[in-house]
């Protein structure tokens, strides 16, 4: 099928990784599903411009004023829209995780939540392949579900921004979105901590929006194995008093900050 017969509602915009779509088999390190195996599908674009993310290659395009810690390292530059996203029919994505004997797919980015429609139709085709497909989403939690999308997804992993992340307070915390998060029983939360100060920022989000303890993981910010070690230490001891769950960068400790594996 040529480029032009395709509609642009069955294109996916999806993060290109060593010049090909981003669609890659390996163990989820994070959060709820800490260590199961699964099928990612890494969506390009983000709503939200974390200056310590790890995919910045989702967002931090040529031209905008955008800030992120890598911009005093040697050789950084911000990413070119035409070199970095891949336009992706979305019964080749379809086929293409299909090839992958793993029923656990996660949607991620970027932002995924910015393509609802395109990623409803991915869910939807994939499981007139098979019924036994079972759907996470990661996003930044500032989205509500269109009611189509939340009937597909079988679990969200919401990751709320905190200050930390150089995002201003109206970008990152959206009311009307984190409510419905809190009331889903799809949805779990995850909170990115560099210091223990932050903590201060996620009980005033946890006790606003009445979001149960055990829906909650905190997760040490870092893309280092050595700082991973040093911050889960006093960040394991903040679980253990709130009876919050503790989620390690699993990847991190294995991969270092390889992408795609």
């Amino acid at each position: 099928m040529s480029q032009r017969s395709i509609s642009r509602s069955d294109i996916l915009k999806l993060a290109r990784l060593r010049g090909a779509p981003e669609i890659f088999h390996s163990i989820q390190g994070e959060g709820k599903s800490l260590g199961i195996p699964s099928v990612f599908v890494r969506t390009s674009l983000c709503n939200l411009h974390c200056i310590w993310c790890d995919t910045d290659y989702t967002w931090n395009w040529e031209g905008t004023r955008f800030i992120h810690k890598h911009d005093d390292r040697p050789g950084y530059q911000k990413f070119s829209q035409k070199d970095w996203i891949s336009e992706c029919n979305i019964a080749e994505v379809a086929a293409r995780v299909a090839t992958f004997a793993c029923p656990n797919v996660i949607l991620t980015g970027g932002e995924p939540m910015l393509q609802q429609p395109g990623l409803t139709k991915l869910m939807e085709t994939l499981r007139t392949i098979c019924a036994d497909y079972h759907f996470e989403v990661e996003t930044n939690g500032t989205l509500v579900p269109h009611p189509e999308f939340d009937e597909a997804v079988n679990q969200y992993n919401v990751s709320p921004k905190l200050e930390n992340s150089g995002n201003p307070l109206k970008l990152r915390e959206k009311p009307a979105a984190l409510q419905f998060f809190a009331q889903s029983p799809k949805a779990n939360f995850k909170f990115v901590l560099a210091e223990k100060t932050d903590l201060t920022e996620v009980m005033h989000l946890v006790e606003k929006y009445q979001i149960p303890a055990e829906k909650v993981w905190l997760m040490p910010e870092g893309s280092s194995a050595a700082v991973l070690n040093k911050r889960r230490k006093w960040l394991v001891d903040i679980c253990k008093e709130y009876g919050f769950r503790y989620s390690d960068r699993l990847h991190i400790q294995i991969w270092g900050a390889k992408k795609g594996i």
